[in-house]
């Protein structure tokens, strides 16, 4: 077995200490925001689209209760020790969170991009099911590796389900390629743009996850474990509150695609940026039917 130091066990400088804090503080208050942002303009969404709006709310209210847990670990979890931070027992809380949030928001993800999707019926559950699946499989597979077996320190381990991670991670970057390559010809123009981007993101940003756990195997000291909290706090602040703004957009752009076509109606206007997309358009009510009075018996008379 080829041991490696896990990030939890560094020292950091003060420096170090006070940059990590930063980058925890700074990816909290960020989700946050965007979760009451988002929470808030639930009704700019038409009902067809909104499971994408809820996964981003479900997405952004996990990951921030997950960073209050991180930070209030980083800060017990490093004792002052002349100009430097000694990790102590609860250092290790400072990081195995992130994995627990991951679990959840990373299915949760591929839910919100399928969510605005032209895919429909039988299709759309077995992307669905198949997204979700392989996202949390990519999740528990790399917190195997890098803290579960010998706490995170053993290299073959790292190597082993980092790779099978690895495959999962392949297999998304199919199915999200899939997903949007069957639904952008069905929008217009700046959905479409928003959409593709949306999905160039996911996929660019997803990348800073593997190198980050790679750091974990071939590096070491309180310089790497600067680096790797910073890149992750930052990468889940674009992950989750970049795309979901793409996303979010491009619901909006569906609901005014669908009014407008006549397919659809929303109660209020859809704007976007200063520019009226589309008007309101109220649901028809149609008055109950009146039942036809009820014939009454006629009776004969007794003839005499």
């Amino acid at each position: 077995m080829v041991a490696v130091i896990a990030p939890w066990k560094d020292t950091l400088t003060s420096g170090e200490h006070s940059l990590i804090f930063y980058s925890l503080v700074i990816a909290g208050l960020a989700l946050l925001g965007y979760l009451l942002k988002t929470a808030l303009s639930l009704s700019e969404v038409g009902t067809k689209y909104r499971p994408a709006v809820l996964a981003s709310i479900g997405i952004t209210g996990i990951a921030f209760v997950s960073y209050v847990v991180l930070v209030i670990k980083f800060d017990i979890g490093y004792d002052p020790k002349g100009s430097n931070w000694v990790p102590n027992s609860d250092a290790l809380l400072s990081w195995s969170p992130r994995y627990m949030d991951w679990s959840v928001t990373v299915p949760l993800l591929m839910i919100e991009l399928i969510a605005v999707s032209a895919l429909t019926g039988a299709l759309a559950r077995r992307v669905r099911f198949l997204g979700v699946g392989g996202a949390f499989a990519m999740i528990f597979t790399g917190y195997l590796g890098g803290v579960v077996i010998d706490n995170g320190e053993n290299l073959g381990a790292l190597w082993l389900w980092g790779v099978i991670s690895g495959l999962f991670m392949v297999g998304l970057y199919v199915l999200i390629l899939f997903t949007v390559l069957k639904t952008l010809p069905g929008l217009e123009a700046e959905a479409r743009g928003s959409y593709r981007n949306a999905m160039i993101l996911l996929m660019v940003i997803w990348f800073a996850y593997p190198i980050a756990f790679g750091l974990q195997g071939f590096a070491s000291g309180g310089g790497r474990t600067t680096a790797m909290q910073v890149v992750l706090s930052f990468a889940d602040i674009v992950a989750k509150v970049g795309f979901a703004v793409l996303i979010h957009k491009v619901a909006k752009l569906r609901t005014a695609q669908d009014v407008n076509n006549g397919t659809d109606t929303h109660p209020e206007a859809v704007w976007m940026s200063g520019v009226k997309h589309s008007n309101s358009i109220q649901p028809s009510v149609q008055a109950p039917a009146v039942a036809a009075p009820a014939a009454q018996p006629r009776f004969r008379r007794n003839q005499k």
